[in-house]
């Protein structure tokens, strides 16, 4: 859009840069026309955050000139990459990305070792990983690789710089998507800014919230609630050096960034796009609800947050268009839709969210084996954007919150406390009858509140039933771990593994005699793979090979599936039966094409009346078919037979 105000500006901040970009003009023409296309928002949203500062135009210009250098330093075939995404803007919600969330060294030991097992990813059927926070951290305060101390240098204990662009490029090779992290909300007390602010530099204080006495931290600290109230109660930690407060939201060794300032927002922009530009084609934008503080407000979720996310979407738009962002936002559902922006189909924040309140829910529905809660929350799941989309998964390197909304509890049937309370007993072993091995993380004396840790085949008892021997139990258990995947699958959106559940990992607690990891039971389920274990996946019979050849045919027979890309194109069904959860799935293009997804949560068989479908024409006068078996499904008397924790995935032929 052009307006003159701000093209003004932009005639003369190019003016400004043009003695450094002139010989290379040419190669700019693309981003002269992005830039061009994006400047009035982008001036819109910078004068929004900062309008009222006095050297406005000196930082809206190094925020041009940032745009630019990374431009200038873009390789040719990213350009080309980014051109291509431009021509085909929906390519990122077809049915055929499934991915895989790993720790490097946890997965393969290091980057180097991690380049060799790409074949891994591909026999799997996997096309996107994330690879977990490599960035510097200090030893023993690194909050799993969240507390970075250099943005742009690789922790040497996992590799180096020129590993990872080894792996950009077998990746590359492979079709492989490569995500990775950028921690914008805060870093380590011993980033260079941190030690700069400590030793007294103003310029560097202002890159944080620090103040000079508990005045101001006490007001603060009126809304805020606590986000580790175990290891680290409150939001504020004193500096005996400065002898000063600093704002620590999550650990005391973790500052918060003040993007009130606007060179913290350039200098994070910059580091942003730094990792662009090493190959990643995907950006995880870690704590993003925390962006923005207020006094008076949970500091959570404010509108400025938002502002600077479209900002960042806006500059990343002309720079690097072909790189998408995920919001790390583990928030209500009212809130995390908000996270792919307010456009009605462009997401103008971030195209991609973690869907937890549908891992949640799935969690409930496996320690309750019923779909009650499972159904009501996701009635109450707004509608993404059209460009936008779910990541949707069962376990990752966190813990499982129950943060389900209370009315939604109560419209299941439940007490809200006394409903988390006994899924807290339930998943850490404590409920009677129990078959899940889980630990507690981060209970809150206050609130009776908690979250767990546990990996997934701990959770779905096969640890417990492996352990007894008991073969029935583990065909059980292994039903389960199906049963969850089956539903990332096909429920819209981008379904994410967690590395080592392809192979029934168990929980490590090994992590209990590492001083620096003992009091985070999340190490719990940060596994080392075994490959020597990983092996079996390759001999029938064993546990490993079970799981990893039903999932490897279920991602074949998902990317197969047109009615599974995510166009918005599901709606749940009423199944009549608290113990089935079931929805259609249609291809957006062809919408006769459709697929009938219904799960049983249940250790006994129910029965679904598909007569409640004739009137969508579904199954009326032709045969149905399980897409994930091949086979015809029981129906007796125009009722569907589904066994204990089994699914289908039920085409019409």
């Amino acid at each position: 859009m052009y307006e003159q105000i701000s093209h003004s500006l932009l005639n003369e901040i190019l003016e400004e840069l043009q003695p450094n970009i002139y010989e290379r003009r040419r190669e700019l023409q693309h981003f002269y026309t992005r830039l061009g296309a994006n400047f009035y928002a982008i001036h819109n949203l910078f004068e929004l955050l900062y309008g009222q500062r006095d050297d406005f135009k000196f930082q809206m210009t190094r925020l041009v000139e940032a745009l630019v250098r990374k431009y200038m330093n873009r390789s040719r075939k990213l350009k080309d990459l980014d051109l291509a995404r431009e021509k085909d803007h929906n390519w990122f919600l077809s049915q055929q990305w499934v991915g895989m969330a790993l720790y490097s060294a946890g997965f393969a030991g290091n980057l180097q070792n991690m380049a060799t097992k790409t074949a891994y990813f591909q026999e799997l059927g996997v096309n996107l990983v994330h690879i977990m926070p490599i960035l510097k951290c200090p030893i023993g305060k690194s909050d799993g690789g969240y507390a970075v101390s250099d943005f742009r240098m690789i922790d040497e204990r996992v590799g180096t710089l020129d590993d990872l662009q080894a792996i950009a490029e077998e990746f590359n090779k492979r079709d492989i998507l490569m995500v990775l992290d950028v921690v914008v909300n805060h870093t380590s007390d011993e980033h260079e800014w941190a030690q700069k602010a400590i030793a007294g530099d103003k310029k560097y204080q202002d890159y944080y919230y620090i103040f000079e006495n508990r005045d101001i931290p006490d007001m603060y600290e009126e809304s805020m609630s606590e986000i580790f109230p175990e290891s680290s109660p409150g939001n504020f930690t004193w500096n005996e050096t400065m002898q000063k407060w600093v704002m620590t939201v999550f650990h005391d060794f973790q500052w918060d960034l003040n993007y009130s300032n606007p060179a913290v927002f350039i200098e994070m922009l910059d580091v942003i796009l730094f990792w662009i530009n090493q190959g990643a084609d995907i950006i995880r934008l870690d704590a993003v609800a925390f962006l923005w503080k207020k006094m008076g407000t949970t500091c959570q979720n404010e509108r400025e947050a938002h502002l600077l996310l479209q900002l960042m979407k806006d500059c990343c738009q002309v720079t690097a268009p072909g790189t998408l962002f995920i919001a790390e936002a583990i928030v209500a559902p009212v809130e995390i839709i908000k996270y792919f922006g307010e456009d009605a189909i462009i997401a103008k924040e971030c195209e991609i969210a973690y869907n937890a309140t549908f891992m949640a829910l799935l969690w409930d529905a496996i320690a309750t084996q019923n779909s009650k809660l499972l159904t009501q929350g996701l009635k109450s799941l707004p509608d993404k954007l059209e460009r936008a989309t779910w990541l949707n998964y069962v376990r990752c390197h966190d813990d499982i919150g129950l943060g389900f909304d209370d009315s939604d509890i109560r419209a299941a049937g439940y007490e809200p406390f006394a409903h988390r309370q006994f899924l807290i007993d339930f998943f850490t072993g404590n409920y009677p009858g129990s078959f899940a091995n889980g630990a507690p993380f981060m209970r809150n004396d206050k609130t009776g509140d908690a979250r767990i840790s546990g990996s997934l085949a701990s959770l779905a008892g096969l640890e417990k039933a492996t352990q007894s021997g008991n073969e029935q139990e583990i065909a059980i258990a292994i039903d389960k771990i199906l049963l969850l995947h089956n539903l990332v699958m096909a429920f819209g959106g981008i379904p994410l593994l967690y590395y080592g559940d392809e192979i029934g990992t168990f929980n490590d607690y090994g992590y209990l005699n590492d001083h620096d990891k003992s009091a985070d039971s999340r190490w719990i389920h940060r596994p080392t793979i075994d490959w020597e274990r990983a092996e079996l996946r390759k001999k029938q019979g064993t546990i490993e090979h079970t799981l990893f050849t039903a999932l490897k045919k279920m991602i074949a027979i998902r990317k197969e599936t047109t009615a599974f890309a995510d166009f918005n194109n599901r709606h749940l069904i009423d199944t009549n039966n608290e113990h089935l959860f079931a929805f259609m799935r249609f291809d957006h293009n062809r919408p006769s094409e459709r697929v009938l997804v219904v799960s049983n949560f249940s250790a006994e068989a129910q029965s679904f009346d598909l007569q409640t479908l004739a009137h969508e024409g579904f199954g009326n006068s032709v045969e149905l078919t399980d897409l994930y078996s091949g086979k015809r499904p029981a129906i007796e008397e125009g009722r569907l037979i589904v066994q204990p924790f089994h699914f289908y995935w039920l085409n019409e032929y």
